[in-house]
Formats: structure tokens, C-alpha cells, sequence
């Protein structure tokens, strides 16, 4: 008989994201709630979740930039503007970049380009690479609620039973800067 993996591991984690789970992880700031961004079902379950209409678009966070080439349009960027986001990154800097006619509109929403991010945070860092690929990324709390800052708080809002990934957030007080890669301008400060 095969051992399962713990509740609140590295390993369990995976193995959720991998049944099409929707997860908490901590971030920077606050705890994310998170899925694979390929799956229409795990993000329409994060969007469902969330009461957040799939027009507004959301995060994709990775542990390094190649997670997230396949979903950007990388030839669209200058040397300048890459170098922008080179230099914020990894760190808690969310970029606005173009995305490719194939990126899902489940990610990009009613826009043609996607916010992304490598974060630094070692347990984002450690999901994204033991996952393989980028994670959907958006504040893990319901609608109307202050985003949870510790496993306790997702299981206030979420219930016992939710996935989520034991650790704690990094200390920073406010979600992601995010800026749009193309023009410089900040869109949210952080």
C-alpha cells in the first residue's frame, strides 16, 4: 500500500493541483488561492469560489520566466521592457505583457494580455517547480472578506478540509505591485 501524502505538504499540494484542485499557498503578502492554469474546470472552480467574473483576467505566478513563455507573447517585448521585468524580478513586481491568440480566455479574460510574476517566495518557488508550470494566482478569500494571512484564516473561510499549503507569508503588507510591461505605468501600487 502507497503511503499518501500529508495534508498541508509540498506533495499533497501537487498531487491536488494535479486532480484539478483549486489550493491556498502563501505569497508574499497574503495567501493565494491557486490551480492549474490549463484547466478550464480548476479555474471556473476558482472563479466560482472567488465570485470574480473571468472577464476581469488574472495572475499567473511561476518560480522562473520559461514557466511562464508558453503563456506570453515574448517577441512582442522589447529589450527594454523585458530588462524592466528582469529587474523586479523575483520579487512581489505583477507585469502586465501581451499574450498569444492561443492563451485561454479563462486567464486573459475580456483583454489580449495576461499579469504575471515570478515570485520569490521559497513555497511559490518550490509548488511552481515541483507542479511544472506557472500557477493561477489570486487572493485566497471570499467575497467580501479580508485576504487570509495564515493556514488558520484559510480554514476560517474556506473549512478544514481545504488544500492548502502550510507556510507563512513573506511579511509584506500589500498585495503585488502590478504595472503594465508595454507603457511603465503602475496599475496597482503594492
Amino acid at each position: 500500500m502507497q503511503n499518501q501524502p500529508l495534508p498541508g505538504s509540498l506533495e499533497y499540494c501537487v498531487a491536488q493541483l494535479q486532480q484539478q484542485a483549486v489550493i491556498a499557498y502563501p505569497t508574499e503578502a497574503v495567501f493565494g488561492l491557486g490551480c492549474d492554469p490549463d484547466s478550464e474546470n480548476a479555474v471556473m472552480a476558482l472563479l466560482a469560489l472567488k465570485k470574480r467574473p473571468v472577464e476581469k483576467g488574472l495572475i499567473l505566478i511561476a518560480a522562473d520566466y520559461t514557466q511562464l513563455e508558453p503563456y506570453v507573447s515574448d517577441r512582442e517585448l522589447s529589450v527594454a521592457q523585458r530588462e524592466r521585468m528582469f529587474a523586479c524580478w523575483p520579487g512581489p513586481v505583477t507585469f502586465v505583457v501581451p499574450a498569444p491568440s492561443h492563451t485561454p480566455r479563462w486567464l486573459t479574460g475580456r483583454f489580449d494580455s495576461l499579469a504575471v510574476r515570478v515570485s520569490d517566495h521559497p513555497d511559490v518557488q518550490a509548488l511552481c517547480r515541483a507542479f511544472g508550470k506557472p500557477l493561477v494566482s489570486t487572493s485566497a478569500n471570499l467575497s467580501g472578506e479580508p485576504p487570509c494571512r495564515s493556514v488558520e484564516e484559510v480554514y476560517q473561510q474556506f473549512g478544514e478540509g481545504f488544500p492548502v499549503l502550510y507556510g507563512e507569508t513573506g511579511g509584506r503588507l500589500n498585495p503585488s505591485e502590478i504595472r503594465d510591461v508595454v507603457t511603465g505605468a503602475q496599475i496597482r501600487q503594492g
